[in-house]
């Protein structure tokens, strides 16, 4: 008797892992641009679909064998959330202390370091998250040097870049939908290089 070979019918997890990075990481530096407040529609958006979601879908992508895209999705949502504490925790009264200029540094410096090998990863995956992941470590670049400098200008170039990455991830993660659904190239993602 043969093993019979096990088909994945389930559905792809990475647009609604890119599309919670996307959608978060432009409303988020629409306030680092200055075009909105931080309230609780970004901060929700942080820990809902940000960082939620994403889990979730790291969740499912591990559970595909996509080691990439797990360790990404995974690792980007619990960044959210993260984020969001970082606001919330020293409103809490639980006697924690806001993060200064410095921590924030170290602690974005982290995700940036994280960042490029992540996007070093994609050079084997398609051009349109070859942008994404580019895009965002300029964007951890540029918000380490507005918390270390302390220059509001720098901090709002930060914001409209930061706009251009979150659109990269939504265009990435709405391709992939609409590629499937018409089971043709609506939007391209750019070569798949060989593995």
């Amino acid at each position: 008797m043969t093993d019979a070979i096990k088909i994945d019918s389930t559905a792809n997890p990475a647009p609604l892992g890119l599309l919670g990075f996307g959608m978060t990481t432009i409303l988020l530096n629409c306030h680092n641009a200055g075009l909105i407040p931080l309230n609780s529609v970004v901060l929700s958006m942080g820990i809902f679909f940000g960082g939620l979601t994403q889990v979730a879908a790291g969740i499912m992508e591990w559970k595909k064998g996509n080691t990439f895209a797990a360790t990404a999705f995974t690792a980007y949502g619990t960044f959210w959330i993260a984020l969001v504490s970082v606001v919330l925790l020293p409103k809490a009264s639980l006697g924690v202390t806001a993060a200064d200029s410095v921590a924030m540094a170290l602690f974005l410096g982290l995700w940036g370091v994280f960042s490029v090998f992540m996007f070093v990863g994609t050079f084997r995956l398609n051009k349109a998250l070859q942008v994404t992941f580019g895009l965002l470590v300029v964007l951890f670049a540029l918000l380490i040097a507005g918390d270390l400098t302390g220059n509001a200008s720098v901090t709002v170039t930060a914001g409209w870049e930061g706009i251009l990455c979150g659109a990269a991830a939504f265009y990435t993660g709405i391709a992939q939908v609409l590629n499937e659904v018409y089971a043709r190239t609506v939007m391209p993602l750019g070569p798949v290089l060989a593995k």
